[in-house]
C-alpha cells in the first residue's frame, strides 16, 4: 500500500504498513529502531496516539473517514509526544519526521491510500 497527496500527486509513503487489528494498532511503531524514508504506517481506526516506547520522532497525519486531512502533527517527539484525541479523525498516517514539511498539507486535502 502507499499514500499519495491528491492535490500534488506527491507520495507520502511508498511502502505503507496497514494496522487494523487491536494488537497491531496498539503496538504501532513502538520498540522499532527507525522508520525509513518512504515508509509509513496507517492505523485504522485511530483518533489519538502516544509516543511511549518510541525511539524516534514522527509526523502524524490524522484523516477523516474519507481520507481527508484533519490535522498534521510534525515531529512528534519520541517518548513524550501525545495526541489525546483528534475530533473527527478516523485514522492516522505515521510517517518519518519531516516528511510532510514540503507538501504543505492542509485540512481537507485528500490522501489516496492505494495498493
Amino acid at each position: 500500500m502507499r499514500a499519495v497527496h491528491e492535490k500534488t500527486g506527491k507520495v507520502l509513503a511508498e511502502e505503507l504498513e496497514v494496522e487494523r487489528s487491536f494488537l497491531g494498532r496498539t503496538a504501532g511503531l513502538m520498540f522499532r529502531r527507525r522508520l525509513d524514508p518512504g515508509h509509513g504506517m496507517w492505523i485504522n481506526p485511530c483518533n489519538g496516539i502516544h509516543m511511549m516506547f518510541m525511539n524516534f520522532a514522527i509526523d502524524a497525519v490524522f484523516l477523516d473517514r474519507k481520507e481527508r486531512v484533519k490535522k498534521v502533527y510534525r515531529k512528534l517527539p519520541a517518548w513524550w509526544g501525545v495526541v489525546w484525541i483528534e475530533w473527527g479523525a478516523h485514522s492516522v498516517l505515521e510517517l518519518p519526521a519531516g516528511s510532510t514539511a514540503a507538501l504543505g498539507l492542509q485540512p481537507g486535502d485528500e490522501i489516496s491510500i492505494v495498493s
